[in-house]
């Protein structure tokens, strides 16, 4: 298996702004190979999702894994992740309840930013296999689902940002992070 080179911004914004073409053969041995190269790309990238157009594919496919569950000493609990491979997903419903979240993305290093998304969400998709699978997704996974969709649609989280003074360098944002947590420990 490779790895893939992830595509930025500055190395190939085409490619992160098309629409991308839905997959028509699930089982073709080349995209199968793909699927492999680009879930071993993700865990070499220490990221949560990887969207096709990302490594230059202009294809509707996303691979996902979720945080991990932590034990009591806040360490990651080993074999919590959950690893989806999405296929052609459509979001089929969303809640009019919203939540504002930190986002960053493999495609944009170095930066972070706030965006609004709908708290949970239901998502139509194709398995790797063909399988037509449903999930009902909330929170931190929900936000997931949607930002590597947005990829497949050529949407990137700047586009959608709560407000311009809400985007960061990572070095800006934890500054800006400790600065909240300072706050909240003051005194009413």
């Amino acid at each position: 298996m490779a790895l893939l080179e992830i595509v930025t911004q500055e190395t190939d914004e085409e490619s992160l702004r098309t629409v991308a073409s839905e997959i028509k053969n699930v089982k073709d041995a080349e995209l199968q190979t793909l699927i492999n190269d680009m879930i071993d790309t993700l865990h070499e990238a220490e990221g949560v999702g990887l969207a096709a157009p990302q490594v230059g594919r202009k294809i509707k496919l996303a691979i996902i894994e979720t945080l991990p569950d932590y034990d009591e000493d806040d360490e990651p609990i080993e074999g919590t992740r959950d690893l989806y491979v999405i296929i052609n997903p459509k979001i089929v419903w969303s809640s009019r309840k919203t939540m504002d979240g930190i986002e960053g993305c493999l495609s944009i290093p170095g930066y972070l930013g706030e965006v609004e998304r709908p708290f949970a969400i239901r998502v139509q998709a194709l398995d790797r296999h063909g399988r037509k699978k449903r999930y009902r997704l909330k929170g931190w996974d929900a936000r997931i689902f949607q930002h590597e969709i947005d990829h497949l649609n050529g949407i990137l989280y700047t586009d959608i940002l709560t407000s311009a003074d809400r985007y960061w360098t990572e070095e800006e944002y934890e500054a800006y992070r400790k600065e909240q947590e300072e706050a909240d420990k003051e005194p009413v």
